[in-house]
């Protein structure tokens, strides 16, 4: 199984045993859009409810932190998400959340046979595929998760950077968000962006369906942008999510040495010592 799908390739694999199809979709809070709720109206058939809100570390002090792998492994398990499992994550979110499952899934607790299904819940729809409502409710499987750190990066990893410079930091912010032109919208956040990084905004890497782009026009996007696709890359956004859509694009170019500094802006923008720059990268 490729780590990106397509809707053909998931209506053809339905009903297979080892198939499990997740809906990844979560909501920023000014979407005013209810996942949960939108999943039981209508979802492709057979999925169940990630529900990435609920998949943090309670103890962070930061929006949207990664939780501890037990807390993972235990929510895979009630998902009936197993360690032979094949995984479809889709989404039908603006900020493309089935990325961000996918690395937790993929690049951080160690699951094997993870996969985005290209467009989406959306393309799905437009399809005129098959959908249903409610719950789906699978028997519970066992998941063995371990935690990867080196693909991490702390405050303090990119504070050290700044210094070195061995990694690239890429923002997958809008640029207006990244120059500071725009200010941030949470409360206490200082605007523009981490000292030397590159600007990747999330929505570039996508066509107009919400597919992902080709491998041509994402490395042009990239080398636009200033990145040196040889070298390893720090992903960075608001608060960890649309960074991760930044690292599976260089996924699917073969691109894997890419950490995510999941405190993100968040954390960043918050912490009055911290080095802000402001205008274009």
């Amino acid at each position: 199984m490729d780590s990106l799908v397509s809707t053909e390739w998931l209506a053809h694999e339905m009903g297979a045993s080892d198939l499990r199809i997740v809906d990844a979709s979560y909501h920023l809070a000014d979407a005013a859009r209810d996942a949960r709720a939108d999943y039981e109206a209508g979802h492709i058939p057979g999925a169940v409810f990630l529900n990435l809100a609920e998949l943090v570390d309670p103890a962070s002090p930061v929006d949207n932190t990664l939780p501890p792998a037990e807390k993972f492994a235990s929510r895979m398990q009630e998902l009936g998400l197993g360690d032979g499992s094949r995984i479809v994550l889709y989404d039908d979110s603006a900020i493309k959340t089935s990325a961000r499952a996918w690395y937790m899934l993929r690049q951080v607790f160690g699951a094997h046979h993870v996969a985005v299904l290209d467009g989406g819940l959306a393309k799905w729809k437009a399809e005129g595929r098959a959908i249903e409502t409610g719950r789906n409710t699978l028997r519970a499987r066992h998941f063995t998760a371990w935690s990867d750190s080196k693909r991490l990066r702390t405050k303090d990893d990119v504070l050290a950077n700044l210094r070195h410079a061995e990694e690239q930091v890429v923002d997958a912010r809008g640029a207006p968000r990244f120059t500071g032109e725009e200010q941030e919208s949470r409360p206490g956040l200082a605007s523009g962006h981490i000292p030397g990084s590159r600007n990747v905004p999330y929505k570039a890497l996508f066509n107009a369906d919400g597919t992902y782009k080709d491998k041509a026009a994402l490395t042009a996007v990239f080398e636009e942008a200033g990145v040196d696709l040889d070298k390893p890359v720090i992903a960075t956004c608001g608060s960890g999510m649309t960074a991760c859509a930044v690292a599976f694009a260089l996924h699917l170019l073969g691109r894997d040495k890419v950490s995510l500094y999941d405190g993100s802006w968040s954390e960043w923008g918050a912490d009055p010592e911290t080095p802000k720059a402001l205008g274009p990268a």
